[in-house]
């Protein structure tokens, strides 16, 4: 217990002492300060800035100088809550204004002598020179800003005072491609507030400018042929991308300007549009602003990649992948992207009927790959749906002609049937009328009663307009096989028990049970195929269009068809005569125009009712960002459509404006 005590005495002694201490240290530095630092302190403090000066130009001293003057000011300090008081009145403050006039003198004599782009150099060489001296000779240590005041005061002297100047320079320098000299202005107006934006507004309209003027100088090239227009694309993605890279490293203020502009690039109308017509609709609607043709451009070229092409068989695996990948990222930037499903949905329904996809498995990975970069999901399981109904036609197919093995009168072996679900298939088909030849036509119902067995309650409904086949040709010449569509069949067939006979077109129409306009593009296709230099059908008088066809216009089989090799006839051989199969008659290409509108219009009013739906009550501008926010991988809803499509809404009861705020909405139940 007594240990205890003498313990405690001892600390308060010991504390009593330290305070003791400090008081007369504390009155010693007053006094100091009062009666002889007051008078030396500014001779002192102007002899440090006099080296300091000495040092900016250049001349030599013993830098522990200015060292040991700092340290003087730090240490007489006798303020225990700021013992940086004195340093920061007398020599921080002298330190900035110094250096503040040093600079103003010097930096427009170097900028008038010497031009903005050389300046530029200069103040940043001068802003790193200055920042390893205040590591120096300024107080760095905790409680200090003096290195943040000091950077500062050199940026407002060195880049801000010359601001407009320097910016002034941004615009030539991206159009030369100068990026060194660009990523040093990024640093020097990453440093000024507001510095960087009139930057980001240079780029972006360099890489409009540049790129609608690359577009335009090659739409003799591009507008004639996808893949060139694609790789015009993708070369000026890489090109902008690599300025960014190299001028702004990546900064992600200027990749998103980027995107911005490449943005505007990829959707410009200047050398592609396509204009969405919408005539017919029963649904308010006013007419469309034309689109750019980009998002139907980029679905060819997928087209030419995963069909068996020339193109597709000069390139290897790895590089058909590459140049997917590219159209998925050219892709991105697409506003529309339902144009382009739509059209990619067309050429992937001609490849699996036709049979004519390069790799099936890159068929297949190109859906995996539409899922991963955003696309629907409801238009993405039905292209997955598209090939499991081409699996499970070719199991039918086969148990089909397992049951007529032992017929030798059925034609099963010689007969494909795609069946295929109406759901993930249809696009509202048109079914177009037309006489088959009798083998055919005999087949339909064992194909019928066969599914029936097999599935009860479905119903099948035949689309001959997608159907194609392959039949033997014969004439004087010899004996040729023809893939061909089942009208360009119809109409052979009207020849086959009389192959010298001129038949008219009236004729005709009456044999095939062909609408007229499909008679007059089946039959063109038969005289004036693009690939063929002897023709499979004449028509008498000659006609250069099948505008021209009158019911009297005679056709007949060319018993001098052949084709043509090294300049000679050749008895035998295999031609396709398909072209690009026909999925919807000249009628309803206006109309799938049409329903591309349409199904806008559907996606807008199903959008508006889900926000309504979920918020019960909602304004005007709310309503418009949630619903381009919902509807922004499909297409970019116009406002006029937004607003026609509220209207429609409101006239139709589901929702009301209230009459307190006309730009406030509530959901009606």
């Amino acid at each position: 217990m007594a240990t205890s005590k003498d313990s405690t005495n001892s600390q308060q002694k010991k504390a009593s002492k330290t305070e003791e201490e400090f008081e007369v240290r504390k009155n010693m530095l007053d006094f100091w300060n009062q009666y002889i630092f007051d008078i030396i302190k500014q001779p002192l403090k102007d002899r440090a800035m006099a080296l300091l000066h000495k040092e900016r130009n250049s001349e030599t001293f013993d830098n522990q100088l200015i060292s040991g003057v700092r340290e003087s000011f730090v240490n007489l300090c006798s303020n225990q809550e700021d013992r940086l008081q004195i340093y920061r009145e007398c020599f921080e403050a002298a330190y900035l204004d110094t250096t503040a006039s040093f600079y103003k003198a010097q930096a427009h004599e170097y900028l008038a002598e010497n031009g903005v782009q050389n300046y530029m150099k200069y103040a940043d060489d001068k802003l790193k020179e200055e920042e390893e001296r205040a590591l120096r000779y300024l107080d760095t240590g905790k409680g200090s800003n003096s290195l943040q005041l000091l950077v500062q005061t050199c940026v407002d002297v060195l880049v801000k005072s010359f601001k407009e100047e320097i910016l002034r320079e941004c615009a030539p320098m991206i159009k030369n491609n100068e990026t060194s000299k660009l990523n040093l202005m990024l640093r020097l107006m990453d440093r000024v507030h507001d510095g960087i934006n009139p930057m980001l507004e240079d780029l972006e309209q360099h890489i409009r400018e540049a790129g609608l003027a690359d577009m335009v100088s090659a739409a003799d090239i591009i507008t004639t042929d996808s893949e060139k227009y694609v790789e015009r694309l993708l070369l000026l993605f890489h090109r902008f991308s690599t300025l960014v890279k190299e001028a702004f490293n990546d900064d992600p203020r200027f990749l998103t300007a980027r995107d911005k502009a490449y943005e505007h690039v990829v959707n410009d109308t200047k050398v592609f549009r396509l204009d969405l017509a919408n005539n017919k609709s029963k649904i308010m609607v006013s007419k469309t602003q034309p689109e750019s043709k980009c998002p139907e451009l980029l679905a060819n070229y997928c087209d030419m990649l995963l069909r068996r092409t020339p193109l597709s068989k000069k390139l290897t695996s790895e590089e058909i992948e590459t140049k997917l990948r590219n159209v998925l990222l050219v892709l991105k930037y697409v506003q529309n992207k339902d144009v382009f499903m739509r059209y990619h949905k067309v050429h992937l329904t001609r490849r699996l009927i036709l049979d004519t996809s390069a790799d099936s498995e890159k068929e297949e990975n190109m859906v995996e790959w539409l899922r991963e970069v955003g696309m629907p999901a409801d238009y993405v399981n039905k292209l997955a749906r598209m090939f499991q109904d081409i699996k499970v036609s070719e199991d039918l197919n086969s148990s089909f002609r397992e049951i007529h093995r032992n017929n030798q009168s059925s034609i099963s072996d010689n007969v494909n049937i795609k069946i295929l679900n109406a759901g993930a298939w249809s696009r509202s088909i048109e079914r177009v009328p037309v006489s088959l030849p009798l083998e055919l036509e005999d087949f339909i119902p064992e194909v019928e009663e066969f599914y029936k067995n097999k599935h009860s309650g479905r119903k099948l409904q035949w689309h001959h307009l997608m159907s194609n086949g392959i039949i033997s040709f014969k004439n004087d010449i010899g004996v040729f096989d023809l893939e061909i569509t089942t009208f360009q069949m119809a109409v052979l067939f009207a020849w086959n028990q009389r192959p010298r006979d001129k038949i008219t077109f009236e004729n005709l129409k009456l044999a095939t049970q062909l609408p007229e306009n499909e008679l007059r593009k089946t039959l063109w296709s038969l005289i004036a195929f693009a690939k063929l230099k002897r023709q499979v059908i004449l028509c008498s008088p000659e006609c250069k269009s099948p505008k021209e066809f009158t019911d009297s216009t005679q056709f007949s089989i060319n018993q001098q068809f052949a084709m043509i090799k090294n300049g000679k006839p050749q008895k035998r051989g295999k031609v396709n005569m398909i072209g690009r199969l026909q999925l919807s008659t000249e009628r309803s290409t206006d109309e799938d125009k049409e329903g591309i509108v349409q199904l806008r219009i559907l996606r807008t009013q199903e959008a508006i009712l889900k926000i309504m739906k979920m918020r019960k009550k909602i304004s005007n501008a709310q309503l418009q960002t949630e619903l381009v926010e919902i509807l922004k991988n499909m297409f970019l809803p116009q406002k006029k459509m937004i607003k026609e499509q509220i209207e429609w809404l409101i006239e139709h009861k589901y929702m009301k404006r209230e009459e307190e705020d006309i730009n406030m909405f509530t959901y009606l139940a």
